[in-house]
């Protein structure tokens, strides 16, 4: 076997592209929430060893992890995907999602990578981020500042650990993956909320719906994760897709400028 995988989110989209380039030759703890995909991944391969694990349930990544470390001396490269997306108008917003936001794709991945660090000396965390990261997409700011978050805490990590833990930031922009579909089911039910701001959710849900059938394939984004992880000297930061690197270049705008570009984008697509 070459190397020691975790990878969060592993059922589907990105993850599950992921599993099935790297489970042949390597060793792949895969973490799945949703129970009815557990028989999936035990017959995935002798070297897939499934884990329970939700975000929006703390009390999981503990035994998660105590499961992980039980069964590995190392690892090589944890990746951490699984993620969720909330909408709204930041007026109208559920505080209680925003937090379920911050813990799906921020604290969850924060904690999992504290726990499993004694195992990951000499590794990589590979993080996958988003375009979102760069600014303010409207309608999505949870989103966008869990990304933006995401990205500051594990920086500072690479600064700070003396375990020469290597942490790159994956960014794509729109990939056709599952969390679309999702993100609508689970956005929908607070539509009734948006009052003035029906029109502006009503293209919000309908570019999501968009975004699923017209993205870039996850195995861009696959290519994107296994360069980094061979490199001996990984970049900080990738870009997946013409879109992310556009948010790239944008984000170095005059703040007022970008809200403006933002305002105008709205206007057009909206009215």
């Amino acid at each position: 076997m070459n190397k020691v995988y975790v990878i969060t989110g592993s059922t589907s989209g990105i993850g599950k592209a992921l599993l099935k380039k790297i489970s042949k030759d390597n060793v792949v703890f895969a973490g799945y929430r949703k129970h009815e995909f557990l028989d999936e991944l035990n017959n995935f391969s002798d070297t897939v060893y499934p884990f329970y694990i939700d975000y929006a349930n703390p009390s999981t990544i503990e035994s998660a992890a105590r499961y992980i470390l039980e069964k590995t001396d190392k690892i090589d490269t944890l990746v951490n995907i699984a993620g969720c997306v909330v909408a709204g108008p930041v007026e109208n917003l559920d505080i209680n999602e925003v937090r379920r936001q911050f813990d799906v794709n921020v604290f969850g991945h924060l904690e999992l990578s504290q726990r499993l660090i004694s195992k990951l000396e000499g590794g990589k965390i590979i993080n996958i981020s988003s375009m979102a990261s760069f600014g303010i997409f409207p309608f999505i700011s949870p989103y966008c500042a869990s990304k933006k978050c995401l990205d500051m805490f594990f920086n500072s990590l690479l600064v700070e650990n003396k375990k020469d833990i290597k942490v790159i930031s994956i960014k794509p922009g729109v990939i056709a993956t599952p969390l679309w579909g999702k993100s609508i089911e689970e956005n929908s039910k607070f539509f009734a909320r948006y009052g003035e701001y029906s029109n502006e959710m009503k293209y919000v849900l309908a570019n999501a719906q968009k975004n699923e059938q017209d993205g870039l394939s996850e195995d861009r984004v696959v290519e994107v994760i296994l360069k980094a992880d061979r490199s001996k000297r990984p970049k900080l930061s990738y870009t997946v897709g013409s879109d992310a690197l556009v948010a790239s270049i944008l984000s170095k705008l005059p703040q007022g400028w970008i809200n403006n570009l933002i305002k105008l984008g709205i206007k057009l697509r909206i009215n």
